[in-house]
């Protein structure tokens, strides 16, 4: 008698609020030197978890992520020569490990 082997996994539908989730790449030296060891960073939504960035990345890019780390980076004050302040805005970054085979080139995207 053939077993049937039960599909546990669950098949991530892309939706709109995907792609709201994923602001943007970022493309800078620590996420080129992060790209040697299949890392990806992004942008993301002030709201966002890490259940949620990982769920879009999959979703979009068809990777299932190992790791996800968020940072919120604040925003700093700053004096424009001279003329007043302002505060620059905060800003959520996701710091996401993807499995050994699996590559997103980003960079050559970027303009």
């Amino acid at each position: 008698m053939a077993e049937k082997k039960a599909n546990t996994e669950k098949k991530v539908v892309r939706t709109a609020g995907m792609y709201d989730i994923l602001r943007r790449p970022i493309i800078s030296e620590k996420s080129a030197k992060l790209s040697e060891s299949n890392g990806v960073a992004f942008e993301v939504a002030t709201n966002a978890t890490k259940a949620d960035v990982a769920r879009a990345i999959q979703a979009i890019y068809d990777v299932k992520p190992v790791k996800v780390n968020i940072v919120v980076v604040k925003g700093k004050e700053k004096t424009f020569r001279g003329r007043g302040s302002g505060v620059q805005r905060t800003v959520k970054k996701a710091y996401v490990s993807l499995p050994a085979d699996a590559k997103l080139d980003l960079a050559a995207n970027a303009q």
